[in-house]
């Protein structure tokens, strides 16, 4: 008779909060009990496999090698299928005792071993225990468990793809210091929850230590919610209880101290980013708001859905790229479907002429705008165009490459099979959203998590073609944007047929208009003809009372693709490619200039518009006078730069540049991908770093750098009516000069 057979089982019903290693236990794993809100730790053996494959005579070195390894469980060869690959590979399978054991034991193996293939070798614990059980990040499940609490038996009630899922009754609890620790020296925190909201002085007796101890015992919170918890809050809290020698227990799980990952420079879309290091708890989790990655687009409601259909760690999840979440889901995907997963993927791009790549590698399609003001215009957009071509053509690494849009072969590979449920879910959940009043509380989660949906499809289309990507091919990438070339095409033939003027098209959108069509009635019929053309979703985004198209700044006479502002007619204002849209714009130019806007978006009538002009000029004034004047706060005129290599490989420093350099001389480190504040000064240096605390003399202050900040953010506004760049830059600086704006063009509505 089996052991666990003579041991007492128990039913439990309850959420998956957390799960990790174990080096004596295999898994531990954090539920809330459906049953009397508890939090529960149980404990889980977890065996697990890995494959290699090469030749024989280094496989059966292998195999000697490993027979007697301690954790090794069991070695047999058999056969597995490789996407790469046309025909069956010979591997030998390697199941180990548990993960822990697995990683060190393949640590040791990969240099002794390094002409073999290998596949399995780095998978992440929540990729694997959803793959064999269902479970995920806040799974409810139904458990058998032993007397000593070890899962004998689980099962998962409930699916990723849920729209609306059970949610176990979270206890969410919010630190924050009272300043930025990088600007001031804190005094106290902010301590908040569903339950209470205090403020903790920093006493110098170290008393703060005790009441944040007693407050998180007290309501034993599942997620800890900071500000600059990463780079200073945890380290300062856990340096001060042990320098004191009083008792935080941050973790729930009081026998494991806080894990610290490492901080790290990574190339992404064209973009140095730095991640610093971060602080990771065990039985609760941690999130940073400053380092959570996309947390301004989705929040917690969006980290929790990212969490739920990519299996990565809640704390994980808010932290890394969407990236890292769509190969999480396909590596699962893989794993459902007994696909090996490359560890380090060997395919490389085949060769194509010159012809071929001018043929395939066209990116997505461009129409350039209609430069100036248009009213009574229409936007229309495909739902997530890239995975739905994806889905729609079966574009995947290892199946034929369709016929623009018609898929070769109907059985759907590795990547549309990851993304149709996604794809799926994002829809249902838009859908909805509608079904419920704007105010509704529901409204907000709903789009919140739809937020990050969309981010895991924005990315899923570039990963097809990242060299180290799993599942990558940068032919189905190719595939991808011809298939959206082509539906776009398609959809301005449509357009055009049903008499519209097509002012724009960018990748998945256009700007479509018809005198006398300014209600959504208007445009069913052709969004309706649109979708049986292309065969995929398209959903109008709104009717514009007015946009305007920007021309480049450099020649009045190109148009640029991606600015353009304007307001639809429900008063909601849209901005794209202007000051106002980029980080490293100070934040009160920026809100000059959305203030600017939001008044031209008051007008519904031309006449309105004019009349507005006049206002937002007005304001533009006023904001260049209290510039003049001293008036600004010297903190909305900070600068937020960025750092994309080693400070010594700069031979034309930026002021970002120029900022660190002032840093790093006074023992603060800089790293690639890192952002830097500064305030222009005169003089030299002639910019301060925020980072160094304090404010400069406001005599210092560079004001005609930010007057010229100020007036080609005004200018980009007030173009499209006819006023001069050039001369509002000499007017803003020099004063004195009348600004046309009386006998400025006849304001021109296209």
């Amino acid at each position: 008779m089996n052991k666990t057979e003579d041991k007492k089982l128990r039913l439990f019903r309850g959420w998956l909060l957390d799960i990790y290693l174990d080096k004596q236990d295999g898994l531990k794993l954090w539920f809330i009990s459906e049953q009397d809100d508890s939090r529960v730790c149980f404990k889980q053996a977890f065996p697990v496999s890995f494959y290699a494959a090469g030749e024989n005579h280094r496989l059966r070195a292998l195999w000697k090698h490993l027979a007697k390894q301690k954790g090794v469980i069991n070695l047999s060869r058999t056969q597995k299928q490789d996407v790469f690959l046309d025909e069956m590979v010979d591997v030998l399978k390697v199941e180990v005792d548990s993960p822990a054991h697995q990683t060190q034991i393949f640590r040791d193996l990969e240099d002794a071993f390094n002409d073999l293939t290998w596949y399995d070798t780095d998978l992440t614990i929540g990729t694997r225990y959803l793959a064999r059980y269902g479970a995920f990040p806040l799974a409810l499940c139904e458990l058998q468990v032993d007397e000593t609490g070890q899962i004998q038996d689980i099962q998962t009630l409930n699916s990723r793809w849920d729209i609306l899922p059970a949610l176990p009754p979270l206890r969410v609890m919010e630190i924050s210091p009272n300043c930025d620790p990088a600007r001031g020296k804190a005094t106290s925190f902010f301590v908040r929850s569903d339950r209470f909201h205090a403020q903790i002085p920093l006493d110098a007796h170290g008393g703060f230590l005790s009441i944040l101890h007693e407050t998180i015992q007290d309501y034993n919170p599942d997620i800890l919610v900071t500000d600059w918890g990463d780079s200073w809050l945890i380290p300062f809290l856990i340096s001060e209880s042990e320098k004191r020698g009083i008792r935080l227990d941050l973790n729930r799980d009081t026998s494991r101290p806080v894990r610290w990952q490492k901080e790290t420079t990574y190339f992404s879309y064209g973009h140095i980013i730095f991640r610093p290091e971060e602080a990771h708890l065990f039985g609760r989790c941690h999130v940073d708001r400053k380092s959570a990655m996309m947390w301004s687009d989705y929040s917690l409601a969006g980290t929790l859905e990212m969490a739920r259909v990519t299996t990565l760690p809640i704390e994980k999840a808010a932290r890394v790229s969407p990236g890292q979440g769509i190969s999480a889901m396909q590596v699962i995907t893989a794993l459902q479907r007994d696909i090996l997963v490359p560890y380090q993927k060997r395919q490389v791009e085949a060769f194509k002429t010159g012809m071929d790549l001018i043929q395939a590698d066209r990116g997505g399609m461009v129409y350039q705008p209609k430069v100036g003001l248009h009213t009574d215009v229409a936007q229309v957009d495909f739902i997530s165009m890239y995975p739905a071509i994806i889905v729609k053509g079966n574009i995947s690494p290892e199946v034929p490459l369709p016929d623009v849009l018609e898929p070769a072969s109907h059985e759907l590979g590795v990547v549309p099979a990851t993304l149709e449920p996604l794809y799926n879910k994002r829809v249902a959940i838009k859908m909805k959203t509608r079904e419920y009043p704007p105010d509704h509380p529901l409204v907000a989660v709903l789009k919140e998590r739809a937020n990050a949906l969309k981010w895991l499809l924005v990315v899923c289309f570039g990963f097809l073609g990242y060299k180290n990507a799993r599942y990558g091919r940068i032919e189905a990438h190719e595939a991808v944007t011809k298939g959206g070339r082509e539906v776009l095409l398609r959809a301005k033939e449509v357009a055009e047929e049903e008499g519209f003027e097509v002012l724009h098209m960018y990748v998945d959108a256009l700007w479509i208009k018809k005198k006398g069509c300014n209600r959504p009635e208007h445009f069913s019929d052709v969004i309706t003809r649109i979708n049986e053309r292309t065969g995929l979703a398209i959903n109008l985004d709104g009717i514009y009372r007015w946009v305007s198209f920007l021309p480049s700044k450099v020649d009045s006479r190109i148009p640029i693709a991606n600015r353009y502002f304007g307001v639809f007619q429900s008063g909601e204002i849209k901005l794209r490619g202007i000051e106002s849209r980029r980080r490293d714009t100070p934040p009160w130019v920026a809100s000059v200039q959305k203030e600017m806007i939001r008044i031209l978006g008051k007008a519904k009538t031309r006449r309105e518009l004019e009349e507005c002009l006049h206002e937002a000029f007005c304001l533009y004034e006023l904001a260049l006078n209290a510039l003049k004047n001293d008036q600004v706060e010297v903190s909305g005129l900070v600068i937020n730069g960025k750092v994309s290599y080693a400070l010594e490989a700069y031979k034309a420093a930026t002021p970002a540049v120029r900022a660190a350099r002032q840093m790093e001389a006074v023992g603060m480190t800089i790293k690639p991908g890192q952002r830097v504040r500064f305030v222009y000064t005169k003089g030299m240096p002639d910019v301060f770093p925020w980072e160094l605390g304090g404010k400069p003399d406001r005599a210092r202050i560079n004001k005609r750098k930010y007057i010229e900040l100020l007036a080609k953010a005004g200018a980009a506004v007030l173009l499209p009516f006819g006023i001069d760049p050039k001369l509002m830059l000499e007017w803003s600086q020099r004063g004195g000069i009348q600004l046309p704006l009386a006998s400025a063009p006849p304001l021109v509505v296209n």
